[in-house]
């Protein structure tokens, strides 16, 4: 059983190293194979080198006792020019090959971050309500930037030690077989304790993801923008800065002691190489004092042990980098590898142009994952086409999970949601999307410029400034843009350079433009004015039917005023729908809607 686990984990890290290599010959084929050809030259010249040293070394010895002293100095002047062509062309190939590397590394980088991006997008918004989700993210994005490019640089290295330390190991045997033997089993202890610690630390690490995570949530809190009026407001910043010493202190506790057991067993593994290497440096010293190998040749042989050893230690010492890059690289990968849930069918049905019957949530339940509860019990509703129905409940009833099913951010657990009788798993998800004009109440403030905001509403449209501001002129954001210095051109919020800051209602009327920009035939408006003044809601309000005349409008509202101009109003409570009908049927039912307009109208008298 443990010889068949301990193989399938030899395959494992040959797949991920090879998946590695892929990734970077794809990346960057030119810079690649030109890294690899510089890097074999790298390991040929230190023996060519080494041997013209050798060469003149004897040369000087042999020039002391000639007789032509002239011709003696010029045939050590001759090798000593060749030494130095050599070692110009070795600084040549090795600044060009680090330039090589530094560009390679750089597009490597990009490109791992590229495809976090790709990734992070693809899948399922049901991730972001796990834990684990996040805490693989935040792996990947710890490991993924480096690792690939350090497993590149890894390989290069260990063929250049590779080449060079054949040629010093075969300068060895040639002296003697047992000098080469203490070369590799002098560094072969410091080697493994480095890769057996590789593995405790992956092990640790992962471990530990999640206290790290809650170390950076809390540096995120006390460094960003998002919580800093409430951190000042309520004294909080102490507390949040001793939560995260407090995380940091056991991190960095337990990182060390794992540090000190690493330095401990590599110090037990160094002693034993040194004794074994001063022999051998012992023995070459003997051969040359007894006359059995020239001055040159001491020289050569010191040399090419102690050049030997350092190709060695960098060769083996690559190769637990290697070990442990992909022991890590694998963080990478288990992100890469998660698959969502929420794909395009193989042939997705074309979305209904107009839609013509209704959208038909027909007993549908839901619960996010995770949860322990269900948001929709067998709930069924039906929305005409063209017809503008108003959402109401108390808060969590279920309001915006149901806009959410509507867009396919999820699927329901049962039931179906159809649109004309299709059901939406038959759609492509981002053509359905593109039919459907939704701002959210969580909506988002993009900091970038004021057309952009509105425009990033259909990027696939022009960016017609025309179609931009009449967009805002529908949602009551005229006023906004002719209050910016730079009009649509104004850069919005304060991350970047002349950055102008918005009211949280400007930001909405904003977000309500940019709603108003896409034409979708179905209008999505999640409490769309909570945040404007109650004469900038009546103004928008006043418009709404024009601007929802001939689509189908879902509105999602806690002011009565407003829901009332809808056609039905549908009320939601406990998952289910509690009530349907128009606004003076349910005030005439004297139900919850009924019960629940009245107390909010006794707030305004």
């Amino acid at each position: 059983m443990t010889r068949t686990r301990h193989t399938r984990t030899r395959i494992h890290y040959a797949l991920r190293l090879g998946r590695a290599l892929r990734l970077v010959w794809q990346t960057a084929r030119g810079w690649t194979a030109a890294h690899a050809i510089l890097l074999a030259f790298q390991g040929i010249l230190p023996l060519v080198s080494l041997y013209l040293t050798k060469l003149m070394i004897d040369s000087v010895v042999a020039g002391i006792s000639a007789p032509d002293k002239s011709a003696a100095f010029g045939r050590v002047a001759a090798l000593l020019a060749w030494t130095g062509l050599v070692a110009l062309a070795s600084a040549l190939i090795r600044s060009s090959s680090d330039l090589i590397a530094e560009n390679q590394s750089m597009i490597l980088t990009d490109r791992i971050s590229d495809i976090l991006h790709e990734k992070s997008v693809e899948i399922d918004l049901a991730y972001y309500e796990n834990p684990k989700y996040f805490d693989t993210l935040h792996r990947a994005q710890q490991e993924a930037p480096s690792r690939p490019t350090r497993i590149v640089n890894g390989l290069a290295q260990v063929g250049m030690n590779g080449l060079s330390l054949a040629a010093m190991a075969g300068l060895l045997v040639s002296l003697h077989w047992a000098v080469a033997a203490v070369l590799f089993v002098a560094v072969a202890p410091g080697i493994v304790v480095r890769m057996r610690f590789s593995g405790i630390l992956f092990r640790w690490q992962r471990e530990h993801t999640h206290a790290e995570r809650k170390a950076w949530y809390h540096h995120w809190m006390l460094t960003g923008d998002q919580h800093a009026k409430e951190i000042r407001l309520f004294g909080l910043g102490a507390l949040f800065r001793e939560r995260f010493r407090g995380l940091r202190r056991i991190l960095r506790r337990e990182r060390l002691a794992l540090s000190a057991r690493r330095s401990l067993a590599d110090f037990l593994a160094q002693a034993g190489a040194t004794a074994a290497i001063y022999g051998s440096y012992a023995f070459i010293a003997y051969q040359a004092v007894t006359g059995r190998i020239t001055i040159g040749d001491l020289f050569m042989y010191f040399q090419a042990f102690q050049r030997g050893q350092g190709h060695l230690q960098q060769l083996l010492s690559g190769l637990a980098g290697l070990y442990e890059d992909n022991l890590f690289l694998s963080n990478f990968y288990e992100f890469l590898d998660i698959r969502p849930r929420i794909r395009p069918p193989a042939r997705p049905r074309p979305f209904p142009k107009p839609v013509r019957k209704d959208i038909c949530f027909s007993h549908v339940s839901f619960g996010y994952p995770g949860g322990r509860r269900k948001v929709f019990s067998d709930l069924s509703l039906s929305v005409g086409a063209g017809e503008h129905v108003a959402l109401v409940g108390n808060n969590g009833s279920g309001k915006t999970t149901l806009v959410k099913l509507l867009c396919r951010l999820y699927d329901p657990d049962q039931g179906e949601i159809t649109i004309d009788g299709i059901p939406l798993r038959e759609f492509d998800p981002d053509g359905l999307r593109r039919e459907i004009s939704v701002i959210l109440q969580d909506y988002a403030r993009y900091h970038a410029s004021a057309g952009e905001n509105i425009w990033f509403g259909d990027v696939r449209a022009k960016r017609d400034e025309a179609r931009l501001r009449a967009a805002a002129e529908k949602a009551g954001a005229d006023g906004v843009l002719d209050g910016l210095p730079l009009g649509l051109h104004t850069m919005l919020g304060k991350w970047f350079d002349k950055g102008e800051e918005l009211s949280i209602g400007e930001w909405q009327k904003m977000a309500l433009a940019r709603a108003f920009f896409k034409s979708g035939q179905i209008l999505v408006l999640d409490e769309p004015t909570s945040s404007l003044d109650a004469k900038s809601e009546t103004e928008v309000f006043k418009r709404f039917r024009e601007l929802a005349r001939g689509r189908t409008a879902l509105l999602i509202s806690h002011r009565f005023s407003t829901v009332r101009m809808a056609d039905r109003i549908v009320v939601i409570e406990n998952g289910s729908v509690l009530e349907n009908g128009s606004h003076g049927e349910l005030i005439r039912k004297g139900g919850q809607y009924a019960r629940m307009f009245k107390a909010q109208a006794r707030n305004y008298r």
